[in-house]
């Protein structure tokens, strides 16, 4: 019986030792568990507390639907799977897709193991000009399809860029003519904040206690990324 569970937070890379030392998977509940209480070895994996189902200031009006949402160059590698501890982004992984009923915010399609279509998580990202604020404003569940189209700059970059065009033409409807306009428009706001350096503001994720962890420093991240592309591209 789930209910009967004790239930484990396992981050994705600790799976394999966790299985080791007797968790077990529930692929109903798609989460680790101890089977029996006293297993001292599991203890690292304890479950922590909930993470609220609505986080504190979180807007769930903002983003909503798919469209190109591009992380601007100078803050490569800050969002917030980058951000937080690997436990508690399971957590709120965990959270995200249990709110959004197992499918995407976007298409409303499931996971699909036969396709390769995953369930992700995606951020959506206030800007302020005057303070050079990055402001964390609310996660959305996203299935890996729209996840690619929405970074359109990365599905270039993997030769994907037909797919993501093609998949944001399908959920929208939009002409292929609207359809560039729109990724134009994108790339152009992409280019005005990539010249800023910004300030992370994941207050809404601290006040939900979750744990940071230190991004990579602003002068870093350019070449972070590029590194990072450079082995996608081998």
């Amino acid at each position: 019986m789930t209910q009967d569970r004790i239930w484990l937070d396992v981050p994705f890379r600790e799976k394999d030792a966790a299985k080791a030392a007797g968790a077990r998977w529930d692929p109903a509940a798609k989460r680790w568990y101890a089977p029996r209480a006293g297993m001292d070895a599991l203890g690292a994996w304890a479950a922590q507390a909930d993470v609220p189902v609505l986080l504190p200031g979180e807007d769930r009006g903002v983003g909503s639907g798919l469209f190109v949402d591009l992380v601007p160059r100078s803050c490569w590698f800050t969002n917030v799977r980058y951000c937080v501890s690997e436990r508690d982004w399971e957590r709120l992984r965990r959270m995200l897709l249990g709110r959004a009923g197992q499918q995407c915010e976007a298409c409303r399609r499931g996971e699909d193991r036969e396709v390769r279509r995953w369930l992700e998580a995606h951020e959506r990202w206030s800007f302020d000009w005057s303070t050079r604020t990055q402001k964390l404003v609310r996660l959305i569940c996203l299935c890996s399809d729209c996840h690619r189209t929405t970074h359109y700059g990365l599905a270039q970059v993997k030769g994907q860029e037909t797919a993501a065009f093609e998949h944001l033409r399908a959920v929208t409807g939009w002409s292929e003519q609207d359809a560039r306009f729109h990724i134009e428009q994108a790339f152009e706001v992409w280019a005005q904040r990539s010249r800023v350096d910004w300030h992370l503001d994941l207050s809404m994720l601290t006040s939900a206690g979750i744990t940071l962890a230190k991004p990579p420093a602003a002068s870093s991240r350019a070449g972070i990324a590029e590194d990072e592309l450079r082995m996608q591209n081998r």
